[in-house]
C-alpha cells in the first residue's frame, strides 16, 4: 500500500503577506550570510513597571474599654508575662476596621499588545476546535505504509527513493496499526550498533519489528503509538502530540466492513501550523517579542562545530532527544544546522562508513535544493514567524543576535505549545 504526502494544500484564501517575513537563509554550503544582512524588525517591547519597595507594616494594640478601677470594680490580680507570650488583646481591637499600614500599588492597565495577543490565541484555539484533522489533508496525496517484517535496509531505501522521512508501520500478523517509523529510529539503530560493534555485520538483517528492543537496550523512552480519528477536532490532535512529544500523528480510522484499523494519512506539526497561518488572520495579532514571552530554548543549547565527527552529533541527538544541533564557530556565530534527516543521506544504501566524517564534510552531501536554515531574533513576534511558515517549509528557527551569534532555538513544538496552552486557564468557557 503506497501513498506519500505531497505539497498541495486546500485552496483557502490567504491573507496579504507580511512585508518583512522573519528569517534568514544560509545556503547549503554552510557559509554564514553577509554581515550587512538584518533580521526582521521586531515589535516594540514595553518594559514592565518597576514595583516600589514596600515598607514594613507597624502594628499597634488599641482598646477603648474602661479600666476596672474607673468603673468601681475591684481590679483583677496582675498576671506576669513570661517568655514569648504577649499581652492580652481586648476584643474591641478585632472589631474595629483598620486602614492598611502601607499604600496598595495601583493595578496596571492592560497593554494593547497584551490584549491583542490574548485575542489572537483565543481565535486560533477556537479555529482548531471547530476544524477536524481531516481538514488539514491536501486535496491529493500518497501514503507509504511499512510492514513491520521489512528490514531496516529495505525501509531506508524506500524512504530515500520516495523523498520522505517517516512512514506508518503495519503489523500484518494482527492487521493492526503498529506505530510510526521516523529518522529517530534509524539514529537509535546506529547508536545501538556503535555500542555493539561486533553485531554491525547483522544490521542488514535487522527488522522493523525489533525497534522496541533497540530502545530498551539504549535506555531511551519508546515513542507512544498515538493516533487519532480523522473526524476528531484538530485541537485534540494537537494536544495528543504535545502530551507524547510527537512531531507528527497518524490518522487512523476503523473500517466498518472489516472492523479493522485503516491508516488514512499522517499530519505533521508543520502542516497544522501552516493550516493555521493560511486560515486564521488573527495570527497577525501575536506581536509580543520572543524575548518577552521567552518562547524557545535558550539555556544549555547543544552545539557542534564544522570539525565535530558526525557520530558525536548523533550521540547528542540520542542523549537529548532532539532533532537538530546548531553548528557554530569559536565565537558562537551560527554557520548551519545539522538535522536528524541528514543522517539518512549518510547511510544511504546501507553504508555506514560516512558516519566518521566531520560535520562540514557531511553537509556537503546535502541536496543542491536544500532550502537552508531560517533564523529570527528575540525582537521578532509570532506574527512574522507565522508569515514565514505560511510561505516556506520551516521546521525550526535559530534565534540569533545582530552579529549572528547563537541565542537559542525555536521549534515548531514550542510554537504549538504556546498557542494551545498560553493563558488557557484564564479563558472563560
Amino acid at each position: 500500500m503506497a501513498f506519500v504526502s505531497d505539497e498541495s494544500s486546500h485552496s483557502q484564501a490567504e491573507g496579504q503577506p507580511h512585508p518583512h517575513p522573519t528569517g534568514r537563509i544560509i545556503n547549503a554550503s554552510g557559509l554564514p550570510p553577509p554581515t550587512d544582512d538584518t533580521t526582521t524588525a521586531a515589535a516594540n517591547t514595553v518594559d514592565p513597571p518597576t514595583t516600589a519597595a514596600i515598607p514594613s507594616p507597624t502594628f499597634r494594640i488599641l482598646s477603648t474599654i474602661p479600666s476596672a478601677s474607673s468603673a468601681g470594680v475591684p481590679p483583677l490580680p496582675s498576671i506576669p508575662i513570661r517568655g514569648h507570650e504577649g499581652g492580652f488583646v481586648q476584643p474591641s481591637s478585632y472589631l474595629r476596621s483598620r486602614r492598611p499600614s502601607y499604600p496598595m500599588p495601583p493595578s496596571q492597565p492592560e497593554r494593547a499588545i497584551d490584549r491583542e495577543e490574548r485575542q489572537g490565541l483565543r481565535a486560533i484555539r477556537n479555529f482548531l476546535k471547530v476544524r477536524t484533522s481531516y481538514d488539514v489533508l491536501p486535496l491529493s496525496f500518497r501514503l507509504i505504509v511499512f510492514d513491520t517484517a521489512l528490514s531496516v535496509k529495505e525501509s531506508l531505501n524506500i524512504l530515500i527513493q520516495n523523498g520522505i522521512v517517516s512512514a506508518p508501520l503495519w503489523d500484518s500478523k494482527s492487521s493492526t496499526f503498529a506505530g510510526l517509523l521516523t529518522t529517530s529510529d534509524y539514529i537509535n539503530v546506529i547508536q545501538y550498533y556503535f555500542q555493539n560493534p561486533a553485531a554491525l555485520d547483522q544490521i542488514d538483517q535487522f527488522r522493523l519489528d525489533s525497534l522496541r528492543e533497540v530502545e530498551k537496550a539504549l535506555g531511551v523512552a519508546p515513542p507512544e503509538t498515538i493516533s487519532i480519528d480523522p473526524e476528531r477536532p484538530l485541537y485534540e490532535a494537537c494536544r495528543r502530540m504535545l502530551e507524547s512529544r510527537a512531531r507528527r500523528i497518524p490518522l487512523v480510522t476503523n473500517d466498518s466492513q472489516t472492523d479493522r484499523h485503516l491508516v488514512l494519512s499522517v499530519i505533521t506539526q508543520y502542516r497544522i501550523l501552516k493550516f493555521v497561518a493560511v486560515n486564521v488572520s488573527d495570527t497577525q495579532k501575536l506581536r509580543k517579542p520572543l524575548g518577552e514571552i521567552r518562547l524557545g530554548s535558550y539555556d544549555n543549547v547543544a552545539t557542534a562545530s564544522m570539525d565535530t565527527p558526525v557520530i558525536d552529533v548523533i550521540h547528542i541527538l540520542v542523549e537529548r532527544s532532539i532533532s537538530s544541533v546548531p553548528i557554530v564557530n569559536s565565537e558562537g556565530v551560527v554557520y548551519n544546522v545539522f538535522e536528524s534527516v541528514d543522517v539518512i543521506t549518510l547511510i544511504k544504501g546501507g553504508v555506514y562508513d560516512d558516519l566518521s566524517l566531520t560535520v562540514g564534510e557531511a553537509l556537503k552531501k546535502r541536496s543542491q535544493d536544500f532550502p537552508g536554515i531560517y533564523t529570527c531574533s528575540l525582537n521578532d513576534g509570532l506574527d512574522t514567524i507565522f508569515d514565514t511558515i505560511r510561505k516556506s517549509r520551516v521546521h525550526r528557527l535559530v534565534v540569533v543576535d545582530e552579529a549572528f551569534r547563537l541565542k537559542g532555538v525555536l521549534t515548531l513544538s514550542d510554537i504549538l505549545q504556546y498557542i494551545l496552552l498560553e493563558g488557557e486557564g484564564d479563558e472563560t468557557l
